[in-house]
């Protein structure tokens, strides 16, 4: 109940203040918590739409991703080694693609979830630096449990975001990025090539 206290007054706070009084208030897990259960309500919500109008379902599920993923961190992540070598245009860019696809592997993933519980899991190093990346990493119990890792960084607005997801064991950020190498390999490291060849 206080850990609800907590979250709805940063919300609140935030609407009045702005974001920094939302990040001051809320940490990596309580972020990750409210981004979630979030989703979750939307999925449910929603669900009705994924087979008579995917697109609005989808769209709800985007609405709710955005507003705790950063998607251009996202894109720096896939790229990795790479991701030197794009301009801002072309991180942002791909930034774009990678939010519906992100928007569709984990709005098709959730799409069967019923109301399960969701349990957090401890952290795996609990006196690490509070302002370093934090994995929070927790379960929807149900006949078969599935795990989610989110990946927590602290932005240049002191706002904690999601800049890689694991979803049952696939971290999507690697699994990406060795999509991104191969087709960076066949277009002779031609970036644009790649983000228009991107499925």
């Amino acid at each position: 109940m206080n850990l609800l206290k907590k979250m709805l007054a940063a919300v609140c706070f935030s609407g009045l203040l702005g974001t920094a009084a939302y990040s001051q208030e809320m940490t990596a897990v309580e972020t990750a918590e409210l981004g979630v259960q979030t989703l979750l309500q939307t999925v449910v919500e929603s669900k009705e739409f994924f087979l008579s109008d995917r697109e609005q379902y989808f769209s709800a599920i985007e609405m709710v991703l955005s507003s705790f993923v950063d998607f251009e961190a996202v894109a720096g992540v896939v790229m990795s080694r790479y991701a030197s070598e794009a301009t801002d245009q072309q991180t942002e860019r791909f930034a774009g693609i990678l939010r519906t696809t992100l928007t569709r592997f984990y709005g098709a993933s959730l799409v069967s979830y019923n109301g399960e519980e969701l349990v957090f899991l401890p952290p795996s190093n609990p006196d690490a630096d509070p302002r370093a990346d934090t994995v929070v990493v927790m379960e929807l119990q149900g006949d078969a449990a599935l795990r989610l890792q989110y990946q927590m960084f602290l932005n240049t607005n002191n706002e904690w975001k999601l800049k890689n997801l694991s979803l049952a064991g696939i971290n999507l950020g690697r699994q990406y990025y060795t999509q991104f190498a191969a087709l960076m390999a066949q277009n002779n490291n031609d970036i644009d090539a790649v983000l228009d060849n991107w499925k």
